[in-house]
């Protein structure tokens, strides 16, 4: 009951209301080593109790229209998943019905019904690859030991962090080349398949756009960025039989993977809401845009609760 009391002080409802917005990727069915990050249902459940205890977890668009409007209940929260990953209609989309609660879906169109993410590929690989030593020296990416679990992490975050910033076609070679030394074969069931992203919206959650190959939009040319932004909503609306107007920018950091002028493409095309990575709790005099997000990491509920009021409390980055 502190935590709750001590939220509606930092987020009274109206006017000085603070929104809160969770990111989530994945919902695993069990843990997994390799990404102990990522909560599995238990966790998941977890989280959403804790959530129900403090906040008042609403919609995405309802939240950002009575933020704009100064009529945000005390509390306000709202959650959201990036990607499109199978696991969110398998494992969350229970859970969050066995919560009532709404979450907002953000779907990298082409990577639906058998696709799958660049940084996918590489953990996979690296999860896959039978052997010690990943000799990667001739490409500038390193040697990577693969011995224990804890080398295979170390490698994953080390060759992710080394391929994110590539020009998306050299990425994409390069992701390719790192599979094929490797001597592996991936997966194909990692991402949604159409009909999961329609059993959501059919559901009652939300459907928001992510661009259609998920590219920081600062890093390609501004007419592909445009088309990236403009595709990913006619392919989803065309699957749902709906409009969408909800966004996220991949990576999603202000003036580092998009820029003004990304924001006004969005606006062009239509989209009443978007959402960044970063952090802080939205206010009313947020461009609605550039919502920010948050996700505590933390492991008892007492340290997530407390991050959540620190994010409310912190200072939001956006650009002018």
């Amino acid at each position: 009951m502190i935590l709750r009391s001590i939220a509606g002080l930092l987020s009274p409802a109206g006017p000085r209301a603070r929104l809160s917005i969770l990111t989530f990727h994945r919902v695993l069915g069990q843990p997994d080593p390799l990404l102990p990050d990522e909560p599995d249902i238990h966790r998941f459940d977890e989280e959403l109790r804790w959530l129900g205890r403090w906040f008042q977890v609403l919609p995405l668009d309802e939240a950002a229209n009575r933020l704009q409007a100064g009529t945000l209940p005390a509390r306000a929260a709202a959650i959201t998943f990036d990607d499109g990953y199978a696991n969110n209609a398998l494992h969350a989309l229970p859970v969050l019905q066995r919560h009532g609660m709404s979450a907002t879906f953000f779907i990298a169109t082409s990577f639906l019904d058998g696709g799958r993410m660049w940084n996918d590929e590489i953990i996979e690989t690296v999860r896959t690859c039978r052997y010690e030593l990943l000799d990667l020296g001739d490409m500038g990416l390193g040697q990577h030991a693969l011995a224990t679990v804890a080398d295979r992490r170390v490698a994953i975050n080390a060759l992710i962090g080394k391929i994110k910033y590539l020009e998306p076609v050299t990425r994409a070679k390069t992701v390719e080349t790192v599979r094929e030394r490797a001597s592996v074969q991936l997966p194909t069931d990692l991402m949604m398949r159409s009909e999961q992203v329609v059993q959501l919206h059919q559901a009652g959650m939300q459907i928001g756009a992510h661009t259609c190959t998920h590219p920081i939009l600062s890093n390609i040319p501004d007419i592909e960025a445009d088309q990236e932004i403009v595709r990913s909503r006619q392919q989803l609306e065309g699957l749902i039989d709906a409009p969408v107007t909800l966004f996220a920018y991949p990576n999603g950091r202000p003036g580092r993977d998009y820029h003004a002028k990304h924001v006004a493409m969005l606006r062009h095309a239509g989209f009443k809401v978007a959402v960044s990575t970063a952090v802080g709790a939205a206010t009313q005099a947020c461009d609605l845009l550039q919502l920010p997000r948050f996700k505590p990491w933390d492991r008892t509920a007492l340290r997530y609760g407390v991050r959540m009021l620190n994010n409310l409390r912190a200072p939001v980055a956006q650009l002018a």
